[in-house]
Order: structure tokens, then sequence, then C-alpha cells
């Protein structure tokens, strides 16, 4: 059998393994989120602007303070279990070729994962006991800020000092060199990145958009070669197929900062390592589109007093618009699958 077959077999393999694994686990942490009551006390009453969000509210109250978050856990918690798993079974001689786990290709995103997922899981728990500098709970958004440039710049370090990148791959242009300045240009694209967490807000939403990004990111990995990144793409999709599982409406807890911290960091990081920066945007059009909408609403609102969009982001205006919940979030599959096509069609266009 050749090496390539054996390949897609590890990467498909890993996926499945992942999704069950994670649908094993979910029991255990719903268990802890209701136990413990991990949802908001209080439905959110206002904007990162401060100001009133009467829209949102009548949309969203009883969903808000019913379901936990954290779902998220699930997610990051499934792929390093998984990671761990085969790479001790390496360690005593069992299930090489099964393990992903590699200096070269995913010791920086997994870092990067986890690195992420606790920032996010402390704002969480802010959020969840009301505490925090920002109004109803969890981080301001200055230290989250802080927090996610920490974790930029230390990716940013890795990548110009240590692997030497310091350009990105333009598809039908070539490589274009950015010199010292591809620090601050990586911490940018996971600033952006970051801010497509957004795109959480209606069952089974986010879950489904993430997916997509990160299928289309171990298969541009795949063609590139770049196996165990690959792999690593498939157990995140794994994973998060197991959480939209559970998050499909009615939603038994919703992804929140831990899990949309933990993917957007992770996400920048592998379009690096693939050298498919600049396809992110289109691969990751949903997620574009939900950060640029609550963007343009909040710029609108400072500079005009006036609002562009009945609620922000983007998907909340068509609930508002009176389209159910479940149309938004199916049509946004929708696009995110033709997106992360239309990406990877045009990365691998050489």
């Amino acid at each position: 059998m050749s090496e390539q077959i054996l390949n897609v077999y590890k990467i498909l393999f890993l996926g499945a393994f992942a999704f069950f694994l994670g649908i094993a686990l979910t029991p255990i942490l719903t268990h802890f989120l209701y136990k413990y009551k991990m949802w908001r006390k209080e439905a959110r009453t206002t904007a990162p602007d401060g100001s009133a969000t009467p829209i949102f509210n009548a949309l969203h109250k009883e969903r808000e303070v019913k379901a936990p978050r954290m779902g998220g856990i699930l997610i990051w918690a499934t792929t390093l279990i998984t990671a761990l798993i085969f790479w001790v079974m390496t360690q005593i001689g069992f299930g090489s070729k099964l393990n992903f786990l590699s200096r070269s290709q995913t010791w920086v995103p997994l870092g990067i994962l986890i690195a992420g997922a606790l920032v996010g899981l402390l704002d969480d728990f802010l959020t969840v006991w009301g505490k925090g500098t920002y109004k109803g709970g969890g981080l301001a958004l200055t230290r989250r800020i802080f927090l996610i440039a920490l974790i930029a710049g230390s990716g940013a370090y890795w990548f110009y000092f240590k692997l030497g990148m310091n350009g990105i791959f333009i598809p039908g242009f070539g490589e274009i060199g950015l010199g010292i300045l591809f620090i601050p240009f990586f911490m940018i694209v996971m600033f952006a990145a970051f801010s497509g967490g957004v795109i959480d807000g209606i069952d089974g939403l986010s879950g489904g958009v993430f997916a997509s990004i990160f299928g289309a990111y171990s298969w541009i990995a795949f063609f590139q070669n770049q196996i165990d990144i690959a792999a690593f793409c498939a157990v995140i999709t794994g994973a998060i197929l197991a959480f939209l599982w559970f998050n499909i409406p009615p939603a038994r807890f919703y992804m929140s900062e831990t899990g949309t911290m933990a993917l957007t960091c992770v996400l920048t990081v592998v379009a690096f390592l693939t050298n498919a920066v600049a396809v992110l945007p289109i691969i990751a059009f949903p997620i574009v589109l939900a950060s640029a909408s609550s963007q343009i609403q909040l710029l609108s609102k400072k500079l005009f007093h006036r609002k562009v969009f009945l609620v922000a982001p983007i998907h909340h205006h068509f609930e508002a618009l009176g389209w159910p919940p479940e149309k938004v979030t199916m049509r946004f599959w929708v696009l995110s699958a033709v997106f992360a096509m239309l990406g990877t069609v045009l990365q691998l266009l050489r």
C-alpha cells in the first residue's frame, strides 16, 4: 500500500477518532457544566460600546441564561487528549503511524490552541461569576487584547526567528517578502481572526462554520504533504463535529470564549504553517463577514450615531428581520462550505 494512501487513512481515522472521543466525553462535561450552573446568571443588556441591546435581548434573553457556556472545552480537550493518546502509544512502541505530534509541524499550533483556550476559559469563568472588569462579568476588552497580543507575539517570534519565515505566498503571484514587518503582520492576522469569534451566537452556527474552515486547511496541508498538520486539523474538525452534535437546536451548551479564542488563535498559526494566509479571508469568509459587520456597526454608531444593521453581528440582523435561527445557521453552513472549497482551490493553484 502506498505511503499516500496510508496518510489518507491516518488523517480520516484520526478525525473520526476525535469525533467519537468527543461524543464519549460530552456526558462528563455536561454533568460538570449543569451541576455548577455554568451559564450567565443575567442576560446581557449592553453592547461592547455600552449602548443598550433591546433587540438582541428579545431574541436571546431566554437562551443566554438557560444553557451553559464553556462547551468549547470539548473541542480543545478532545484535540489534546487525542494527541496525547497517540503520542504515548508511539512512546511504548505501538501505533507510531498515527502519531501527529511533531516539533516541526504541530507543537506550536497545539500550544497556541491551549493558550487561547485558557484565556477564553478565564473570561468564561468571570462571566459566569458575574465578576471581572467588563459590565456583567468577564475580562475587559483591553485585557483580552493584551493577552491575545502575548499569544500573537509569541507566535510571531517563533515563526520569524525560529522558523525563518518572513513572507507570505499569494496564489498566482508567488512569495512576497515582508522582512521584519512579518511580525506585526502575523499579530494583525491573529487579531483579525480573534475578532471573528463573534460568529458564536446561534445554536449550531459556530460549529458548522469552524468545521468547514479546519476541514479545508486539513486538505490544503495534505496536498502540500504536511501530513501532521493535516491530521491535526482533521482532529480539530472531528472534535468540532462532536461539539456540533450537541450544539444543534436546542443547544446543550455554547462554545463561548474558551472555544472561539482557541480556534481563532490556532487558525492563524495553521494558515501561516501551510503558507495559506492569503486565502484565509476566503476560507473563513463567514467569520470575516461577522467581524466586519460588528466593526461597521460600532463605527457607524460612533461616527454617525446610527446603525447600519438592526443587530450586529450580521447573523443576528437576519434573525431580527424574521429569519428563523435554523435558516440563518444552515445558510451560513452552506456559505462556509462553498467558500472553504473556493479558498482551497485557489491555494492549490500554483
